[in-house]
């Protein structure tokens, strides 16, 4: 009953806790006290560690933790051609919370090109004997944030050729990270969360888009990006309700998009946030189709070092059994520990005491 590939029955969502000397080394990188060469010898210092701890405790998967990564997303963004990042009037709004302001927008054809990503994947790729996992944001999100407003009119009159082009750029990611040897890619995503939330729709009709139209083109973006990848690469997405500092942007639960992410979307899995009741039930699982796909249960919060009690995590998953067989189910982290470099409000020695506490579950439940 357990996996041998992935996702795992165990396994996580990407980013964990920066450490302390990766959090000092930054700082000092940031007021030009070292340059960037010494902050590279740290980080790849620091992710060897992490790597190792990751193994230590039993993960089938590492990555890096996003050590390299200010932002969860930001920093892919900002590689692609066509795409800037710039300083804006304000930031991302949480709930309570403002992010640093940044933004990113579209000034010229959206294309893929050379990107560090793909070195920052060789090095987990060079440094594990388990699977390395790469993350990296969905299509949708360059999208949704600003709309067509962070569009270049000049340069899209047309979004459709906008939609098109992004696709083009992901199907070059994808091949890119498969030739760089990833068998175990994900397409980190808010926008899906973020339909299933009135305010955020009525904020993108604010920005010039018509909401009911935007699964049917997320899907159309996402199915060509990834409709040639081989048949040994495994692509999952991770449904994001908002993840700083412990705090979240949007609540709702998954009906509004269960048919089109579930039943149309062709992913592998699908991590999906369970751990408040702001994701509503199990109900729209109804949707995903028997079979291969795997439904990766975020039952254990990454916002809180408070641990779940194993029995309360085992009930809820005989609950998500009642629309998706146990075989197609797997458990992990409900996001990351530090979508941000800033990281949630827990400790290295919670964080760990969660990944320990998914693998015992997991070895119990599957056996």
């Amino acid at each position: 009953m357990q996996r041998t590939k992935a996702p795992y029955r165990a396994d996580q969502v990407g980013s964990f806790l920066r450490s302390a000397p990766l959090k000092e080394a930054r700082a000092k990188r940031e007021k030009n006290e070292i340059s960037a060469a010494d902050l590279k010898k740290v980080e790849d210092a620091e992710i060897e560690k992490l790597i190792k701890k990751q193994e230590e405790v039993g993960m089938q998967l590492v990555t890096d933790g996003e050590y390299r990564r200010a932002w969860w997303h930001f920093d892919f963004l900002e590689g692609l051609g066509g795409v800037e990042g710039f300083e804006s009037d304000h930031g991302i709004q949480f709930t309570g919370v403002e992010t640093k302001h940044r933004g990113v927008r579209v000034v010229g054809k959206v294309h893929w090109k050379a990107h560090p990503f793909i070195d920052h994947f060789k090095f987990v790729k060079d440094h594990t004997k388990v699977t390395p996992k790469m993350t990296i944001p969905a299509p949708s999100v360059l999208h949704f944030r600003g709309g067509r407003k962070g569009i270049n009119k000049d340069v899209y009159p047309d979004l459709d050729a906008f939609f098109a082009d992004l696709a083009q750029a992901y199907k070059g990611a994808v091949k890119a990270f498969y030739d760089a040897g990833c068998r175990y890619l994900q397409f980190d995503d808010t926008v899906w969360a973020y339909l299933c939330s009135q305010k955020e729709l009525d904020l993108a009709k604010q920005r010039g888009d018509d909401p009911t139209r935007l699964p049917e083109i997320y899907t159309q973006v996402i199915n060509e990006a990834i409709k040639d990848r081989p048949s040994d690469m495994v692509i999952t997405t991770h449904v994001c309700r908002g993840n700083f500092r412990s705090t979240w942007i949007s609540e709702g639960g998954y009906e509004p998009v269960a048919e089109w992410l579930f039943g149309k979307c062709n992913y592998d899995g699908y991590f999906l946030e369970y751990d408040t009741e702001r994701a509503g039930g199990f109900e729209p699982l109804r949707f995903v189709p028997k079979g291969n796909k795997q439904i990766v249960l975020g039952l254990v919060t990454s916002k809180s070092g408070t641990l779940e009690k194993k029995d309360d995590i085992k009930a809820r998953i005989k609950e998500a059994e009642k629309f998706v067989a146990l075989d197609q189910l797997c458990l992990s982290p409900q996001c990351g520990f530090a979508s941000t470099e800033e990281g949630n409000v827990l400790t290295e020695e919670a964080q760990w005491n969660k990944m320990k506490m998914i693998l015992e579950i997991t070895k119990e439940v599957w056996g």
